[in-house]
């Protein structure tokens, strides 16, 4: 079945208080999803971003992120005024999130509505809190927590504090039970506005696509609560962190720094705590993607002291034995897997040991003319296509700045024109490949340049701020999108059933 979708963060929706939310305008962009043919929206990580704003560096791989909460319905609800948020500094620039700002003036707006909050709990808040226990209590009390230790990391905190022991950890519960309940109240908003926005987009036959990074940050409630289950010294300080090798895109490789995992404890235990949070996030989303798949064939590992990634060597992952328990556990998962880069024989074993569908980015594809894997001739359907992901330039930013050869090479297999749009091409390259999904980012649609790239790989401070326009939506670029979803046969499934059903009707 032929299908496409537009990827585009929440973050980046158009809003008057600084960053996108799920809210008015979330709704109004699943209104352009339908109308433009589409079935599926993808986001990115939607976890508490932490130093650096990365949604793939979260304080909790379960929690959703307070910024995502929408004000308005919170005004609607008596926990703000309008005054009160139209009286708020959220930066001056409508097209980039100014995350400095974001955290005093959204965490400030956000403790006045706790102060209303908990005046007249909701009858529903408890049994939210029970329901989501098991991740819950640590996360809240990790954010209390930190915000008593002035944000810095758990490994910086107090012995008794880093390593749990059970009288500090009951003294910090009843000294820090206002500032649990705060946090935890944003977890009840979250989800809450979360299952009204998913609702409202399943009712229109559009899935959510999320995204779940392979790795979670060391400063983490993950990381704090469970730390037999990560690579850690005596001292619970990382042995070795997670990265990428040296490649053409660095010549040091890429430091992420997230602990590693300890696989072989977590085999004995059956995957418990990848059990729970697969299982949590196909709760929250339709369809899964999971980043960096190829770790869990085999992952690079760094010894922790090092300033690069050269040093590195890679270790034998889970393979099969995580992916098969899962399925036991939890039955047939709706999984993409994020299968970019230097892949070995392995790792093509596990995608087809798996079931799942890799990816196809087109802007790898014209490198060279000695053949690619990329180029949408070579596609099998059983995969889904991107013009690029997140990490990558957008279109009209990759025309500009990749190698001459490499640009003319795409014009020719593509006949790229400047009438028809360098965007609109590569767009048409993926939605008329046979891959079953096609997905672009929301930037290509616009036709914007590289000042609308989501995130340079090993950079820090220019990264997860782009914003969408208001405006930026227009009847014609919706019509404009549905003709190409016509054209290539990628219109929305249950559209084309309810049209049908239409004709149906007024022919008889």
């Amino acid at each position: 079945m032929r299908t496409s979708g537009v990827l585009m963060p929440i973050s980046s929706l158009p809003s008057p208080y600084g960053i996108g939310t799920m809210g008015k305008a979330a709704r109004e962009f699943t209104n352009f999803l339908a109308e433009g043919g589409q079935t599926y929206w993808q986001i990115l990580p939607i976890c508490p971003t932490s130093f650096g704003d990365s949604p793939y560096q979260s304080f909790s791989s379960f929690a959703g992120n307070p910024y995502f909460i929408d004000l308005e319905e919170l005004c609607e609800e008596g926990l703000l005024t309008r005054e009160e948020c139209d009286a708020t500094d959220f930066g001056d620039n409508d097209q980039y999130v100014d995350y400095g700002i974001m955290y005093f003036s959204r965490y400030a707006l956000l403790r006045k509505a706790y102060g209303r909050f908990k005046e007249q709990m909701p009858e529903d808040f408890y049994a939210f809190c029970e329901e989501k226990k098991d991740w819950l209590e640590d996360y809240a009390l990790f954010m209390a927590l930190k915000d008593a230790n002035n944000g810095v990391s758990w490994s910086q905190w107090p012995a008794d504090l880093r390593f749990r022991r059970g009288r500090a950890i009951d003294d910090a519960v009843n000294t820090y039970a206002q500032d649990i309940e705060f946090y935890k109240m944003l977890q009840y908003l979250f989800f809450k506005q979360w299952k009204g926005l998913k609702k409202y987009a399943n009712e229109r036959d559009i899935k959510i696509i999320g995204d779940v990074p392979i790795y979670v940050a060391g400063d983490s409630a993950d990381v704090w609560a469970n730390p037999q289950q990560f690579y850690l010294d005596e001292n619970l300080n990382p042995i070795e962190v997670a990265g990428c090798p040296p490649d053409a895109f660095s010549e040091d490789g890429q430091l992420w720094g997230n602990p590693l995992f300890r696989w072989d404890e977590m085999k004995k235990d059956g995957y418990t705590w990848w059990t729970r949070r697969i299982k949590a996030m196909a709760e929250l989303y339709d369809i899964v993607r999971i980043d960096h798949f190829r770790g869990f064939d085999s992952y690079y590992a760094i010894p922790a002291a090092d300033k690069t990634a050269k040093n590195g060597q890679w270790k034998e992952g889970p393979g099969m034995d995580l992916f098969g328990q899962l399925r036991d556990k939890l039955g047939e998962l709706p999984i993409i897997v994020e299968d970019l880069g230097y892949l070995t024989p392995s790792v093509y074993q596990l995608l087809e040991d798996s079931g799942f569908p890799g990816m196809k980015v087109i802007q790898f594809a014209f490198d060279n003319r000695d053949g690619s894997e990329y180029l949408p001739h070579t596609y099998s359907k059983h995969c889904v296509a991107y013009t690029g992901t997140h990490d990558n330039d957008t279109v009209m930013g990759w025309i500009e700045t990749a190698p001459e050869e490499t640009v003319a090479f795409a014009k020719e297999y593509l006949n790229l024109t400047k009438e028809e749009g360098y965007n609109w091409g590569m767009m048409r390259g993926i939605w008329s490949s046979v891959a079953d999904m096609a997905i672009v980012p929301m930037q290509d649609l616009l036709g914007l340049g590289s000042e609308a790239r989501m995130n340079t790989p090993s950079t820090l401070g220019d990264n997860w701020k782009w914003r969408m326009k208001s405006d930026a939506i227009t009847e014609e670029l919706t019509t404009r999108l549905y003709s190409y979803m016509q054209m290539y046969g990628r219109i929305n499934p249950a559209l084309v059933e309810k049209l049908k059903k239409e004709e149906e009707k007024t022919e008889e």
